[in-house]
């Protein structure tokens, strides 16, 4: 086994889990400070709100896998130091993430009421929710732009400016939420659709952000000149690693949606209690994320540099570290229980559903934290891609989704019952995960 430089390796690992993680927060916290601020004015407010933010979550998954193999690829490449082919990468992901961002947002202005049936049949709830996708929708516009740029500062050691740059999006957002929601300082009283305003006018100054900092002399911008040439054997990689990112999101996203849709026909006080937990869940999840984004950078950079057995040693620290994050995320949510339960409005039943699912939650956050930091990003930095997609196909629509659905729909059990279904497939699939791990087929060079 190769002997890790630990003060390299912690170095590497706080410089570029910190950030990510700090970020991954301030997105997690738009959403926390939409719940809480909507929960101070009305259930019915944050309920739509949470129902309709689902069709971002689903346009966020398709984002991901393309933005994901560009920083698969994108780090290798970074470590060979390859900038030409990193430009030709960014044109290519821009490409596809602006044609998606631009498919969901004709959704969401033609077939709003359309989209709020997909996941409630309670008449308000699809009219407040309508009205704020026909706004929000033009911020999902903006938003693969941006990813893109954030993405390709990631992987190319400007991780620090990619974070001041989605935080102070986020701020603003959360400071545009309070005046706008609550109408403040002279301003309407907007409650669901001020929110949505709020989100449209943070992306479009992340997404100017964006453009101002990438004019800097170290920094990778597309390569415009030939914006729309064909890289034949670059497309043929990024389709070799984007399209089972894109299996696996769509399977964990629509997964995940489904999730949300089961609790939110199970009534309103169960839909309402699982959007206060899922927003807790995203929060407490934001460390993980940090270091699962981390691992896939570090190990994909030794990895394409040409060093194989650091990058499988890395991925084994990695891996290890990931149970710690996952014990310490268990005791964080229930430590933050009674708060969370005290500090939302709710009605009494919604305020009992809501405590046993962070309990519930609290052993499944073990389980996310494993599979996150070793799949997401060890196996994925190397580009074993494929595994994800199959865990997903077996383990949530082949286990967890089917008993939640005759949970909810058949056997009519409890509430709790059907949303610990809901929790099944990330702490089931963690054997599954560690004898692929101990395959190493993730340890490959994919440059070319």
């Amino acid at each position: 086994m190769q002997n890790i430089d630990n003060r390299v390796f912690y170095s590497r690992l706080i410089h570029l889990a910190l950030p990510i993680a700090l970020q991954s927060l301030m997105l997690a916290a738009v959403a926390a400070g939409d719940a809480l601020m909507l929960g101070r004015i009305a259930q019915e407010e944050m309920t739509a709100v949470s129902l309709a933010s689902q069709i971002q979550f689903v346009q966020n998954m398709f984002l991901a896998a393309v933005t994901g193999a560009g920083a698969i690829l994108g780090a290798q490449y970074w470590g060979k130091n390859d900038s030409e082919t990193m430009k030709d990468l960014f044109n290519l992901i821009l490409r596809f993430s602006g044609l998606i961002s631009l498919l969901f947002f004709a959704a969401c202005e033609l077939f709003p009421d359309g989209l709020m049936h997909i996941f409630t049949h309670d008449e308000p709830l699809i009219v407040i929710g309508s009205d704020y996708l026909r706004i929000a929708g033009f911020s999902y516009l903006l938003t693969g732009i941006s990813q893109c740029y954030l993405t390709m500062m990631k992987v190319s050691d400007h991780v620090l400016p990619s974070t001041l740059i989605s935080s102070s999006a986020v701020l603003i957002n959360i400071l545009f939420n309070a005046l706008l929601i609550f109408g403040l300082f002279g301003l309407p009283r907007m409650q669901a659709r001020g929110a949505a305003l709020a989100t449209t006018l943070a992306r479009v100054i992340e997404m100017v952000l964006c453009f101002a900092v990438s004019l800097r002399k170290s920094f990778l911008r597309p390569a415009l000149s030939r914006f729309f040439r064909k890289q034949k054997g670059l497309g043929s990689d990024f389709a070799r690693q984007c399209l089972p990112l894109l299996g696996g999101s769509l399977f964990w996203g629509v997964g995940f949606t489904s999730y949300t849709a089961i609790m939110g026909h199970m009534g309103a006080d169960a839909a309402a209690a699982n959007s206060v937990a899922a927003v807790i869940r995203d929060l407490i999840c934001c460390l993980c994320n940090g270091i699962g984004s981390a691992a896939g950078i570090m190990v994909g950079n030794e990895l394409g540099a040409g060093r194989l057995e650091m990058g499988k040693a890395y991925g084994i620290r990695l891996k290890n570290i990931s149970y710690l994050i996952g014990f310490f995320s268990t005791a964080l949510v229930l430590a933050l229980t009674p708060l969370v339960v005290r500090l939302v409005i709710l009605t009494d039943t919604a305020r009992g559903y809501l405590t046993g699912m962070m309990i519930i939650m609290a052993v499944y956050m073990i389980g996310r934290c494993v599979n996150t930091v070793t799949i997401n990003g060890v196996l994925d930095g190397g580009g074993d891609t494929v595994f994800d997609m199959y865990s997903l196909a077996v383990c949530m629509w082949g286990i967890a989704i089917p008993l939640a659905l005759l949970g909810a729909f058949v056997f009519h059990w409890p509430v709790l019952a059907v949303y610990a279904c809901t929790c099944l497939d990330e702490v089931g699939k963690i054997p599954w995960v560690m004898i692929r791990f101990r395959k190493y087929k993730w340890v490959q060079d994919l440059t070319r």
